[in-house]
């Protein structure tokens, strides 16, 4: 195991936003060490630990924000780790694209416990992650599957996905329901948690690029969508979608998330700007960046804060709203 050493972390950037979203969101980052960088995807824990996957070095960060310490765990050889998410039992849990496999990282002695795909399946391209309420670890691969993972029993399943290449984010409802996007596929699907199978939902813009998904707290889904530069929303209890077009010339949506007050957060790369949408009101606060190419590819948090990975600069931002 490698330690990390100290990263920076920088003080809040002036943002050209409304003023009543300058006044209920302050911003900062947190600079990465060398041979850290390049953070995927983030998630943090319920107690503030901030878990980063930096891919090109196929390790696992940890930072601590209250001091701005990095831990780096390595992940093996031939490691490039793409998701990360917190699980239940407070361990980081992780896509391992490099070795095909689920990985789960031992948050106090950094112990590293591996799940490998199926020898037969080949390369899947591993994604992103998501627990049911059972306790199983659900996943994507962009080569055309998804898999279902019980930590307990250590079985492991892959299922073809619908229309093959694409899945890429997954979600879970608070009611426990799965749900993922396809982006080669432009489709969302609802995983029957028992048989796998998977029901393709179609978004109402045709190619859009669904590229991740995440749940409100009344369970209805929200949708980036990559190629279109939208924002929709799937409420499976009547059917309905409802579609919102980011603001600017250029939008691209490629990661969204849905904080503890229901406001719908998205990293725009057209804008090079993180985009928060009030489904209330239906507007949009942008916050761009202070560095040009921020890259944010995930968007994780906690109540009260909003993470992004910016994959470009070797950064990490937490969005605090009041």
């Amino acid at each position: 195991m490698t330690r990390g050493f100290v990263a920076l972390a920088l003080a809040a950037w002036a943002l050209v936003v409304a003023a009543d979203a300058r006044a209920e969101v302050s911003v900062q980052a947190y600079a990465l060490p060398a041979g850290g960088g390049g953070p995927h995807d983030v998630a943090v824990g319920a107690d503030g630990i901030v878990w980063y996957t930096a891919q090109r070095a196929g390790k696992l960060g940890r930072l601590d924000p209250a001091t701005g310490k990095v831990e780096l765990v390595p992940l093996g050889p031939g490691a490039a780790p793409h998701g990360v998410i917190v699980g239940p039992d407070g361990a980081p849990w992780i896509t391992e694209g490099g070795t095909n496999s689920i990985v789960r990282v031992d948050p106090a002695t950094r112990a590293v416990k591996r799940w490998p795909l199926p020898e037969g399946r080949g390369y899947a391209n591993l994604n992103t992650l998501t627990f049911d309420r059972r306790g199983r670890v659900w996943f994507t691969g962009q080569s055309g599957v998804y898999g279902r993972l019980d930590p307990t029993s250590g079985v492991l399943q892959v299922w073809d996905a619908p229309r093959g290449f694409g899945p890429y984010g997954i979600a879970t409802t608070p009611d426990g329901d799965v749900y993922y996007a396809s982006l080669a596929g432009s489709y969302i699907a609802r995983v029957d948690l028992d048989t796998g199978a998977a029901t393709v939902l179609e978004p109402p813009t045709r190619t859009q690029g669904a590229r991740r998904v995440w749940s409100d707290s009344r369970g209805r889904i929200w949708v980036s969508e990559w190629n279109s530069g939208n924002v929709s929303r799937y409420d499976p209890r009547t059917g309905a979608w409802k579609t919102w077009k980011l603001p600017g010339d250029r939008p691209r949506a490629y990661a969204v998330y849905v904080d503890d007050k229901d406001k719908v957060w998205l990293s725009d790369w057209g804008a090079n700007a993180m985009v928060r949408f009030d489904p209330e009101t239906e507007t949009f606060d942008a916050f761009p960046s202070d560095r040009r190419g921020t890259n944010v590819r995930q968007i994780l948090g906690r109540p009260g804060e909003v993470w992004a990975p910016e994959s470009g600069t070797d950064r990490l931002v937490v969005y605090r709203t009041k």
